[in-house]
């Protein structure tokens, strides 16, 4: 399972919410299964609608 946390953590150049989506998407295409959200993005642009726009793009893929 991959936490947010993890992603924010190991990718500490990513400067904001549109750069974010990508990495998480470059994950599930790694094969990640499931996300989990335990923390809220740390960016500005941070929608208020964060957690359903990450898991479209998780879910997506490509």
């Amino acid at each position: 399972m991959l936490y947010l946390s993890q992603i924010l953590i190991a990718n500490q150049d990513v400067t904001d919410f549109d750069e974010l989506k990508q990495v998480v998407k470059a994950f599930a295409r790694e094969g990640e299964m499931f996300l989990r959200f335990d923390v809220k993005p740390p960016y500005p642009d941070t929608p208020p609608d964060w957690e359903e726009q990450l898991e479209a793009t998780f879910s997506s893929r490509y």
